[in-house]
């Protein structure tokens, strides 16, 4: 368990570095299960909250504060349950400690896959609850009176029959003796004053004033500042170095070689930058020196001829296919891609003789702990990790690359060292979402349904490379929103055919789902124009056996005026998919200028999340998830010659401008069902949607991304 470390004493000490990076409190428990604060005078049933005799109410948030919100729904989701005033809450960020932090469902402190809420919801409900009840129970017991008697409202237990009152603050000393209730009665949804109401975000001022503290602005006493030449070839290694003219710039201190390449370490960003540039670095560039886009396109070719491993296989697709009528063929192919988060990867680390301190904006809290004392040689409880905002996380910042960087470079020196990657780092040394090849084919009954349905998939399975899957069986990321496809199709077979030639793999947001969704929802609307039919009217027709996704496709359809007359010159597309619990459904207005230009002018978005915490937040990441979906669509694409990646910066790995987004409509479809993600379940569908809209513009169909406006051309 980590030491209690007071705010005073981190300030003292030089180690705090603004808001939301308290220490978090742990919580032991009594032999009769009664919750024992280490602090006199505060209320602490578990980690997960604490009241003190001022009726300071502190919730602490597990989940990285990344832009999705996380600040705003946990404290809501606790204040509701315990009757607390939320204005008046106060929030911190949870220290590195699995043993109390964990995610329940993955068992891991690490986050992503849209899992904050849906896995967090019952488990912190139920924290709240039970403090709840013992504020009652204390209540009562100071009163005398039974416990049936009082209630909570907004900080306080009242006793009805004789008005009496008191604040949970003058309770904590009371309820601290108490034991856990372990199964507390939890609020019904008409009780809610806070989940399903819209929110303004927490984080919302701190950002606007600059208070909040992301990775890029932690500042230590003695710390320096390191940049790292890493060899351009993926997996390549340094073979030697000339450190000679690096050490000659002014505020240069150390050059030293760590795991990913040869560390700069200066008194400033700038003069490691300079150092760097003058090392001199021979590169031992390895197997991958080989590898090209050009290459990796043929092998996938060559692979999509062969069978692969069957994912699902439903009735005899190949034998209707083979019995003679017309068959529909299509090949999809979606390139590799980076997540270009807005902050570069960056973390600073202090390691000493008997203990290592971490500043980063991670995903992965404990996987960062566990990383540190590996390479310290420390105990993790030695390790202190301290999660600031994140500029974007996207999964990019799940990996644990840039806390190696930080770590090893601040053992080698000896003082606190703050790692910065530039932007060029970042684009060509990231972990990129899968580029993919996809072989489908179909053939209509008399109605113009499908009889029978083949899609054959190739590319690298990223749960295989990380060690998450094991070789040989079928990656589920690889097949998510293919294998589970919810079209009504008698005869369906999905293969599966790994193909992975070395390029680093990670997770991008809605990782499997952000390319399938555009493979299964284009190829559908192929299918629909083949028999002649109204996309969204075909799609209704063949959901017949999965409700949810037919109501959010109609709920879209209906808020987008589906059919109805629009501007000269403007089409309509429509997409739907499931992904990470929620399902949604886009329409998108599109229009193509003679030089090929595409143009969206308004998504109409229907997401079906379960139970919405905060519509508000609910909206915003919908809205984000656009731009990042229509940012890919339209641009994203990573290419690689001789090892390397070809593009830099965002001149040429570009990101969509203010002035293209288009106008976003989201409608929350309350299903009562348990609540599905929302950082991810927003991007599959605007893809294929855009790209739908495209076709019935130009009757020319996107089938390979980014949308390429010199094939869209017209004289």
């Amino acid at each position: 368990m980590n030491a209690l470390i007071t705010r005073r004493a981190l300030l003292r000490g030089g180690l705090a570095v603004g808001a939301g990076l308290t220490v978090g409190f742990p919580v032991a428990r009594g032999a009769r299960g009664a919750a024992l604060a280490q602090t006199a005078g505060v209320f602490a049933p578990n980690q997960w909250l604490r009241i003190d005799r001022d009726g300071v109410v502190t919730i602490v948030n597990s989940v990285p504060e990344m832009g999705q919100g996380s600040l705003t729904t946990t404290s809501m989701i606790i204040a509701d349950e315990l009757d607390a005033i939320l204005d008046q809450v106060r929030v911190e960020q949870a220290p590195a400690n699995p043993a109390l932090y964990k995610n329940p469902v993955t068992g891991t402190q690490s986050y992503g896959g849209s899992r904050g809420v849906r896995d967090h919801l019952a488990m912190w409900r139920k924290a709240a609850a039970a403090a709840r009840e013992m504020l009652a129970q204390a209540a009562a017991d100071e009163w005398g009176v039974p416990v049936e008697s009082v209630e909570t409202e907004q900080g306080a237990v009242v006793h009805r029959p004789s008005g009496r009152r008191l604040l949970y603050g003058q309770l904590v000393d009371r309820a601290q003796q108490l034991p856990v209730p372990q199964n507390p009665a939890l609020k019904s949804p008409d009780k809610f004053r806070y989940i399903g109401k819209p929110v303004k975000r927490r984080d919302t001022p701190e950002k606007i004033t600059g208070r909040g503290i992301y990775g890029t602005d932690v500042q230590v006493p003695g710390m320096l500042v390191a940049s790292i030449e890493r060899c351009p070839v993926f997996g390549g290694k340094v073979k030697s170095f000339d450190a000679t003219a690096a050490t000659r710039v002014k505020g240069v201190k150390h050059v030293v070689q760590v795991s990913n390449g040869i560390a700069v370490v200066a008194d400033g960003f700038w003069t490691a930058l300079q150092g760097r540039r003058a090392l001199r670095v021979t590169w031992d560039e390895g197997p991958m020196a080989q590898v090209s886009s050009t290459m990796i396109t043929r092998e996938y070719e060559a692979a999509a001829k062969q069978p692969g491993q069957v994912a699902r296989n439903d009735g005899d697709a190949e034998k209707v296919l083979a019995a003679g009528g017309r068959v529909h063929e299509a090949v999809y192919q979606v390139p590799f891609l980076e997540h270009a988060c807005m902050e570069p990867m960056n973390a600073t680390a202090q390691v000493m003789p008997d203990a290592c301190v971490v500043w980063a904006p991670t995903q992965n809290p404990g996987g960062t702990q566990a990383t540190a004392a590996r390479l310290t040689g420390l105990p993790p409880e030695k390790v202190t990790v301290h999660t600031t905002l994140l500029g974007g996380g996207f999964g990019r910042r799940g990996e644990q690359d840039f806390i190696v960087d930080a770590v090893e470079t601040s053992k080698a020196v000896g003082a606190p060292v703050k790692v910065m990657w530039t932007r060029e780092d970042d684009i060509t040394h990231g972990f990129y979402r899968p580029a993919t090849y996809n072989l489908f084919r179909a053939t209509l009954d008399a109605r113009g349904v499908p009889a029978a349905w083949f899609t054959r998939m190739v590319g690298p399975g990223i749960l295989i490379q990380k060690g998450r899957a094991q070789a040989g069986t079928i990656d589920a990321a690889a097949v998510e929103a293919v294998r589970n496809m919810p079209y009504d199709v008698p005869n369906l077979r999905i293969e599966w055919t790994n193909k992975d030639l070395g390029i680093p793999l990670g997770f991008w947001r809605s990782v499997g789902p952000s390319q399938n969704g555009f493979i299964i929802e284009s190829f559908i609307d192929e299918l629909a124009h083949l028999a002649g039919k109204d996309p969204y009217e075909y799609r209704r027709a063949l959901l017949g056996k999965s409700p949810r996704h037919k109501a959010v496709l109609e709920l879209a359809a209906t808020r987008a005026n589906w059919g109805a007359p629009l501007p000269t010159g403007h089409t309509r597309g429509i997409a739907v998919a499931f992904s990470y619990g929620s399902y949604v459904a886009h329409v998108a207005e599109v229009s193509v200028a003679r030089d090929g230009a595409v143009r969206t002018h308004r998504l109409v978005a229907a997401i079906d999340a379960g139970l919405a915490v905060n519509p508000e937040n609910v909206k915003a990441q919908m809205e984000g998830g656009a731009v990042y979906a229509l940012t890919a669509a339209l641009y994203g694409r990573i290419t690689i010659d001789r090892g390397r990646v070809q593009q830099s910066n965002f001149h040429d790995y570009p990101m969509l401008r203010i002035n293209e987004m288009p106008v976003v409509e989201v409608h929350i479809l309350d299903s009562g069902e348990a609540p599905g993600g929302l950082g991810e379940p927003g991007v599959p569908t605007v893809a294929p949607a855009v790209c739908n809209a495209i076709y019935a513009a130009t009757g020319r169909r996107i089938r390979t991304l980014p949308i390429n406006r010199d094939e869209l051309k017209r004289a």
